[in-house]
């Protein structure tokens, strides 16, 4: 569940809330490969996917210790 981590509720502003609150359910997603459903509560935002070739396999170090690749 994508939420605040401060609460158990989706509201910031009770925290550690242990009963008596609601939970704002905005959006139910799907992440086929990861094997996830990820609910989406009150307006907590989730980090954007990585791409399928990571950065990394563009930079290098050559002979003379400069880095390519980086931008």
């Amino acid at each position: 569940m994508a939420k605040t981590q401060y609460s158990l509720s989706d509201d910031p502003n009770l925290l550690g809330r242990l009963g008596d609150f609601t939970v704002t359910v905005r959006d139910v997603r799907v992440s086929a490969g990861a094997g996830f459903i990820v609910v989406l509560t009150g307006d907590v935002m989730t980090m954007p996917g990585l791409p399928k070739k990571p950065a990394a396999e563009n930079m290098d170090i050559d002979e003379k210790g400069r880095i390519k690749g980086l931008f």
